[in-house]
């Protein structure tokens, strides 16, 4: 998006979807303000190579007071969080980048998009699709929390990663203790905790926590009651899943569930 305008009389209202929208500057904004909820979070300059990401659940309008170059990625959430799962991890909760960031590696991906987006006829589908690869890969791991070893010692076994991770995913609601997991990928208690870090960069209730949590997102979209989605998601009751959710989450369930059910319904 880009225009060589003065927009201070025009607010952009962005689509209430279950999605991101990432952006990039490739000018620098004289100004420009951002609203959250009908809440202003940010106003002033932006510079060229600066990034915001907005989770668009939260109904988010823009105004612009000078011209804009924007690049803007729009990724549904369960787009990013089966990236994370085929990668290994658990599903994503969130992407935390609400204020302006400066990111050179978003801005280098934006760039050697522009001759596609100029000329889209003559785009190399396969070169977008390694992109749109990167793009996912990067933002997950700087913004949503998930980890990649960049070495593979003391770290679990393919085979062991693959089996850990079903059985946790095949067993989230129930409670589930250490040593079952050692025993599944053939490790004694104390080795498997190390090489579990060591493989997802936390430890596997950690992990289980993230997971049970990304499955209650989606259920709080629904009609059941918070007290049955606890339990079926595996925490204790719903004081237990209200602590977690909130921790990871930022919001207690019921807010979430405010915030997003209505606004993904206006």
């Amino acid at each position: 998006m880009r225009s060589d305008l003065n927009e201070a009389g025009h607010v952009r209202i962005m689509p209430r979807v279950d999605a991101f929208d990432v952006s990039i500057e490739m000018q620098a904004l004289a100004k420009v303000k951002r609203w959250r909820r009908g809440t202003l979070v940010s106003c002033g300059a932006q510079a060229k190579a600066s990034m915001v990401i907005a989770d668009l659940t939260n109904g988010w309008q823009v105004q612009h007071f000078s011209a804009f170059d924007t690049v803007h990625f729009h990724i549904p959430f369960d787009r990013l969080s089966n990236f994370a799962q085929d990668a290994g991890h658990p599903l994503l909760t969130a992407l935390s980048c609400d204020q302006v960031q400066i990111d050179p590696v978003m801005f280098g991906l934006a760039q050697a998009l522009l001759p596609s987006l100029d000329d889209p006829t003559a785009a190399n589908l396969l070169f977008i699709e390694r992109i749109n690869l990167a793009v996912l890969a990067h933002l997950s791991q700087t913004y949503g929390g998930v980890y990649f070893p960049t070495e593979k010692k003391g770290t679990l076994a393919p085979w062991q990663e693959r089996r850990v991770k079903e059985f946790l995913e095949a067993n989230f609601s129930q409670p589930i203790a250490i040593a079952d997991l050692a025993d599944i990928c053939e490790l004694s208690r104390s080795y498997f905790i190390k090489a579990f870090k060591e493989s997802f960069g936390e430890t596997p209730y950690r992990w289980l926590s993230k997971y049970r949590v990304s499955r209650a997102r989606s259920m709080l979209l629904s009609d059941y009651s918070i007290a049955e989605i606890a339990i079926a998601c595996g925490f204790a009751d719903q004081s237990h899943m209200t602590r977690i959710f909130t921790e990871f989450m930022g919001l207690a369930p019921g807010q979430y569930r405010r915030h997003n059910r209505s606004d993904l319904n206006d």
